[in-house]
């Protein structure tokens, strides 16, 4: 992977600028001082390494060189775009399963708020931050992780979701850079459907668990138990409680994770 490579892969799509970089801390990071500098609307940072990467609540990503994709994309969101602000985060977790599953034919799942499933196994998670100025919104960048090659699979992993890559789900090898332009070009294509029902119905019949019993936990407080009936146009989970009624969950600082034989374990 080198920058006239990219540049050259990624020609025609709406990308004004990007900045390659062999090795770096984190993508966010990176793009986050880029956009307070100015950085345009589209404009990318990709990283061949990474060696503090990092998704939602401060849990590190592995990123070797060669194996993986980390990228952050630099988005300046329309006054009618940030409308929906919520609904950006759907934005690179449809565009991975129109590639995975639209081009590869891979069994895709969008567990909520922001990780892709292969199998019920982690491929990929967003990570999105948000940079305000008082209470004009700056911009937004999105942070995209992939495993790709078994390379970038850390030892260990979560529980009840075990990491996988692409190539081992699909056994054989993928371009990097073709299915970097292939999910950015993705991206772009859903990012004119924010606010419209289309995003929505993709978002949820793509989402994991629809149906189940899960449990959702936030900082400080008891799990709560409660079956998954979707996502709603705010970007919240609607969940129908065990007493009857419905409880919305915002994304913040909550895991979500099946329950299995009745019981609420620990991830």
């Amino acid at each position: 992977m080198d920058e006239t490579g990219l540049r050259e892969a990624l020609k025609g799509l709406p990308i004004p600028d990007l900045r390659y970089l062999p090795v770096t801390g984190s993508t966010n990071d990176d793009a986050m001082a880029w956009l307070a500098e100015g950085a345009p609307d589209g404009a990318l940072v990709i990283a061949d390494q990474q060696t503090r990467g990092r998704g939602r609540l401060n849990r590190s990503w592995h990123t070797p060189p060669g194996a993986a994709l980390a990228f952050s994309l630099i988005l300046r969101p329309t006054e009618e775009e940030a409308s929906h602000l919520a609904q950006f985060t759907a934005l690179p977790s449809l565009a991975l399963v129109d590639v995975l599953g639209g081009h590869y034919g891979l069994p895709v799942e969008i567990k909520w708020p922001n990780d892709v499933l292969l199998r019920r196994k982690k491929a990929a998670g967003v990570l999105n931050e948000v940079s305000w100025n008082e209470d004009r919104l700056n911009g937004l960048v999105q942070g995209v992780g992939i495993n790709l090659a078994p390379d970038s699979v850390p030892a260990g992993g979560e529980q009840l979701y075990p990491p996988t890559c692409v190539e081992a789900e699909l056994g054989r090898p993928v371009d990097r850079v073709d299915f970097l332009a292939r999910v950015l070009a993705a991206l772009f294509a859903w990012r004119v459907h924010l606010g419209q029902p289309r995003l929505l119905e993709a978002w949820n019949r793509h989402l994991a668990f629809c149906g189940q019993v899960v449990a959702v936990r936030s900082p400080g407080r008891p799990a709560e138990r409660g079956t998954v009936l979707g996502v709603e146009p705010s970007g919240q989970l609607r969940l129908a409680l065990e007493n009857g009624g419905e409880h919305l969950v915002a994304a913040g600082d909550v895991t979500l994770r099946p329950i299995e034989n009745s019981q609420v374990g620990e991830s």
